[in-house]
């Protein structure tokens, strides 16, 4: 019979009533927290505009703090952009970025970015699409197109942990690569997406290499969807140094629904395939553009609120179910300066609400989903 040694019930009991005493593990209250406990970033995207201006910028000081309280990880909405840092063949200007770098790296932020090219002719810079290529088209578009990667990612180096080298090359109508002026110079879309992710790779190889699109879980998407697929496929095959496949995650209600979780789970077992095909090749995910679309709920702000929040929680239970999944971003913080307003206004002229604040920068029923999702995701793998 062993003896109870008296020492032992007594240093067991104290243990056992400073447990008791302890208070409680407290769940996490911002989105960077409940990320990070799953071994995740949460960030957004952000934009520069001059100091005293209202906007999604930086040196909007309302705007900074929500960033400051919920993000780890920061991408520009459009200063990284053909558009805005390449305003001329022979001219780069990184005045706006630089700031954003800036910024972000002085506050703690880690920095995505976006994008090195957007194989989008709607998108190209106007003496892009109507470049001469000369006698070697190919080789000066090749060039070009170099350049431009070379100059941007060798500027930044190690300040930006993650690119989206391509962006939205296939067309969501037919499924198939869109053509641009340097796919023509090249002698097709391939060529050209294979040299920027090369490139990419050779500048710099600590960075993660994304091909972004907004392939979705809606109706309507399958052609998208099958024309991702078939490109990823494709550099498989190739050889195309890709590591992750970013999905914007622009989800929406577009048709009046009474019960934005039916729907939800309607839509679950085709996009769980989808995902189930880019995992199975090699892919990591990230999400890179969140929001909602609520153009199909009524205008009424509670139902709304209730319907966004319950499809976007159905929505990031299956995304974070997957432990290949990394980092998630929002495409902005607030309603006040989201895309949405001005891109795709509702028909009844109400602000949209796919924000998780409002456009008082107040917390909405959709950030308290995003952040129950994030605390209870699948932990992320490596």
């Amino acid at each position: 019979m062993t003896m109870i040694d008296r020492r032992s019930v007594l240093a067991g009991s104290a243990a056992l009533l400073a447990a008791q005493a302890a208070p409680a593990a407290t769940a996490p209250d911002t989105l960077k927290a409940a990320a990070a406990a799953r071994g995740r970033r949460f960030g957004s995207a952000f934009a520069w505009a001059p100091p005293g201006r209202d906007a999604g910028s930086f040196a909007n000081p309302a705007y900074a703090a929500l960033l400051r309280r919920d993000c780890a990880v920061l991408v520009a909405e459009n200063q990284m952009k053909w558009q805005a840092v390449r305003p001329a063949p022979d001219r780069f200007d990184f005045a706006q970025f630089d700031a954003m770098v800036d910024w972000a790296m002085g506050n703690g932020f880690a920095m995505r970015g976006h994008t090195l090219l957007w194989a989008y002719s709607k998108w190209f810079p106007a003496w892009l699409n109507g470049a001469d290529f000369g006698a070697r088209p190919a080789t000066e578009a090749a060039r070009i197109l170099t350049q431009h990667i070379d100059t941007v990612t060798k500027r930044y180096g190690r300040k930006i942990h993650s690119y989206d080298v391509v962006n939205e090359a296939v067309d969501p109508d037919t499924g198939t690569l869109r053509e641009t002026s340097l796919s023509r110079a090249m002698g097709g879309t391939l060529p050209v997406l294979d040299l920027a992710f090369r490139t990419a790779r050779a500048a710099v190889p600590h960075a993660e290499l994304v091909y972004n699109d907004y392939m979705s879980w809606e109706d309507g998407n399958e052609k998208h969807r099958a024309g991702v697929l078939s490109l990823l496929e494709a550099f498989r095959r190739r050889g195309t140094p890709v590591d992750t496949l970013g999905v914007q995650s622009h989800i929406g209600l577009f048709q009046p629904t009474t019960d934005a979780g039916v729907l939800a789970k309607r839509l679950e077992p085709e996009w769980r395939r989808f995902l189930d095909r880019v995992t199975a090749m090699g892919y990591r995910l990230i999400i890179t553009e969140f929001d909602v679309r609520d153009r199909g709920l009524p205008a009424a702000i509670g139902p709304r609120d209730r319907g966004v929040a319950d499809f976007a929680r159905a929505y990031l239970d299956i995304m974070l179910s997957y432990p290949q999944l990394g980092d998630v971003l929002a495409w902005g913080l607030s309603d006040r300066y989201s895309w949405l307003r001005g891109f795709e206004p509702r028909p009844d002229g109400a602000v949209a609400r796919g924000c998780p604040y409002d456009l008082d920068l107040n917390p909405k029923p959709l950030r308290t989903a995003m952040l129950s999702a994030l605390a209870t995701g699948t932990r992320r793998a490596g």
